[in-house]
């Protein structure tokens, strides 16, 4: 007999309960690398479809569903949340908080869909384990913390992820996307950006507001760091080269008359090439640099926050991908796109075992009934459509590993 992905999928009953599952996520969402719960719930899952599996990584799970001879795949999600205070008006949304590594407290929301990754995974899981005539071979699912960190995957690799865990042939990988529902958009080649992230710590004098002359102002410095910064991509890159200087945080001072003593800002860069990365990381500490000695001050601090490789989609291992997802959604719903600037630590996986990788992006948003901007990912509003969105993603996992392990 043979089997195609379209005619495997959950039934009513599970269906239901694999919706349930994601509402549960959603309002509980855990920040990078204190999964704690959701790594549980995972745990609980998998238990149910009896699987074996494995903490890894502190807060990641690893299951392994062994369906005798055959080619050994992995497929990764990813289950961390993000220091947002959502707003999306749902019935099932978080009212949940957090404590960041510096203590403060803050509220959490699965702002990007990773709650979406975990139960289009499980459920991909449930049809396979409920078919086992339909495949052959070792499927290894990868439920993978801190992400938005770039913590977890390398989190999971120093645990010894690939000597406890079965070898696969190739890592595949999805994540949702403010694109219509039952839509996917897939590249050869480069998929998302290299990123780092960086701490800047300026030191000045401080002194009294009505004093300026008694001080080294670091705001007044810190800001034509900010504004200067912005002129590496439009004044320094080659204009046919991609890169994105963005800073996101900045704080200084506690009261109006007080000029004070230091301020930080923190800084996100994109790149798609080493040589643009080492050039634009090297005008970063340049400009940074040269500021603080204009202005008199002593040296500035910076500081690595974390760094992300490139997402790179093998291109030998992409068009059976491509075969198989327009087999199960359409050729119409497969779109082949450019890379994003986004980033994502899913690359590691498999470049540190030498095996190609592939990772596409599924649609989220409904294909009408939306007023305005559509919400997209990091967003406070942002919300994928329950139904469409689970009912893509595990169609897009089924048909993709069933391309390598269907019988």
């Amino acid at each position: 007999m043979t089997y195609t992905a379209t005619a495997l999928h959950l039934d009513a009953q599970q269906t239901a309960k694999l919706h349930s599952l994601y509402r549960h996520l959603h309002a509980h969402p855990e920040l990078s690398m204190q999964e704690h719960a959701t790594a549980a719930l995972i745990e609980e899952q998998l238990d149910g479809l009896g699987m074996e599996h494995f903490r890894c990584g502190g807060t990641g799970v690893v299951g392994i569903l062994r369906n005798g001879d055959g080619p050994v795949v992995a497929f990764r999600a990813d289950s961390d949340g993000l220091p947002i205070e959502e707003a999306t008006g749902l019935d099932y949304a978080s009212t949940d908080t957090g404590t960041l590594p510096d203590g403060t407290t803050v509220p959490v929301m699965h702002g990007c869909g990773h709650d979406t990754h975990v139960a289009s995974l499980l459920g991909a899981a449930e049809v396979l384990a409920g078919n086992p005539d339909a495949w052959s071979g070792t499927l290894v699912l990868i439920f993978q913390p801190g992400e938005e960190t770039a913590a977890g995957a390398l989190a999971m690799l120093d645990d010894g992820l690939w000597d406890k865990a079965p070898r696969p042939e190739v890592v595949f990988g999805q994540h949702v996307m403010p694109r219509q529902v039952g839509t996917v958009a897939i590249s050869s080649g480069p998929v998302a950006a290299m990123a780092d992230s960086l701490r800047v710590t300026v030191h000045g004098q401080q002194s009294h507001g009505s004093q300026p002359q008694d001080a080294i102002d670091p705001i007044v410095m810190a800001a034509h760091m900010v504004t200067r910064l912005q002129g590496i991509v439009s004044r320094e890159l080659d204009p046919r080269k991609s890169a994105v200087v963005t800073v996101g945080t900045f704080h200084a001072g506690l009261k109006e008359n007080i000029i004070p003593a230091s301020a930080e800002f923190t800084l996100n860069i994109r790149t798609f090439d080493d040589d643009v990365r080492d050039q634009v990381l090297s005008a970063v500490r340049r400009i940074i640099e040269a500021e603080a000695a204009a202005s008199g001050a002593p040296a500035p601090v910076i500081e690595e926050m974390y760094r992300f490789p490139q997402c790179f989609n093998d291109p030998d291992a992409v068009p059976p991908v491509i075969e198989a997802l327009r087999l199960a959604l359409g050729a119409e719903a497969v779109e082949i796109t450019p890379p994003m600037m986004g980033s994502e630590d899913f690359g590691h996986l498999g470049t540190a075992i030498g095996v190609p990788s592939v990772f596409w992006m599924f649609g989220g948003t409904p294909a009408s009934g939306i007023e305005g901007p559509i919400p997209v990912n990091h967003s406070p509003f942002f919300a994928p459509e329950l139904e469409g969105s689970l009912a893509g993603g595990v169609a897009a996992a089924v048909a993709v590993l069933l391309s390598r392990l269907g019988s």
